[in-house]
């Protein structure tokens, strides 16, 4: 069983918080992280900066530029990250975009992706049938979970077959929109209620829109957990005290 796998057998609402490696500081990755795992964090999503984020609203968007004029580059994370399993236990899940990871050769980034101890993917911009043509059987050897996203205008045909090649857990989007944007989940209810009647393979984690405990509880009463992404961004970027203001925030979701 994998680490992501395993995160889901206790039965408790999992919360997967996305961070941007190399934000606020360059050298800010790991602190967050432990940070992250310290207070009550399930799974760790972290976010490679990329110049055209497509799925990112404003304030990611922001703190992925804020962690390139840092200097932060796919190689300097790997090296960040290198001795990442001595101190972090929980799994650990890259997001980013497909252009600079084959920039760095997609074999050769999986390969230390698995090296430092990373335990899937999320690359919104990979089509399924690249995926299923060129990349499964690299990422397959790697060991490494490729999860893939849906949304509510997702058809049900494609929704199981989605599922049916992700690993790890399947990322359902709430809304169309980018994430941060403002939305009522009571909007998206029925949408997350179809997907738990579907009995996928995958547990569902439920994204976009989510920052508080009583978002946090409405979008996982049809789901297997929820995702946390802008909230904490915010909470970060003016707060020198990452430990601090990481378990303020994370005590406004879980307590």
């Amino acid at each position: 069983m994998s680490r992501i796998q395993s995160v889901f057998q206790s039965g408790k609402k999992v919360l997967n918080v996305y961070c941007t490696a190399g934000f606020p500081e360059l050298n800010s990755t790991l602190p967050v992280m432990e940070a992250l795992q310290e207070n009550g964090a399930d799974i760790i999503e972290l976010g490679m900066p990329y110049s055209d984020p497509l799925a990112d609203g404003p304030v990611i968007q922001e703190s992925g530029s804020r962690a390139l004029a840092n200097g932060m580059t796919i190689k300097v994370l790997f090296e960040q990250l290198k001795d990442m399993r001595s101190r972090i236990r929980i799994p650990v899940v890259l997001m980013g975009y497909l252009n600079p990871v084959l920039q760095y050769g997609f074999r050769r980034f999986c390969e230390d992706a698995a090296k430092v101890g990373v335990d899937g993917l999320i690359l919104p911009d990979l089509p399924i049938l690249e995926f299923e043509r060129e990349y499964r059987a690299i990422l397959e050897e790697f060991g490494l979970d490729l999860i893939f996203l849906v949304t509510p205008e997702t058809s049900e045909e494609r929704i199981r077959r989605i599922d049916s090649l992700s690993s790890g857990f399947l990322y359902a989007v709430s809304s169309s929109s980018t994430t941060g944007s403002d939305k009522s989940f009571a909007d998206v209810d029925a949408y997350l209620a179809r997907l738990s009647a579907m009995k996928l393979k995958n547990p569902i984690l439920v994204g976009f829109g989510i920052r508080d405990r009583e978002s946090f509880q409405t979008a996982t009463k049809h789901t297997s957990g929820a995702i946390i992404g802008t909230a904490y961004i915010r909470a970060l970027e003016n707060n020198s005290d990452i430990a601090a203001a990481t378990k303020l925030f994370l005590q406004g979701i879980l307590e």
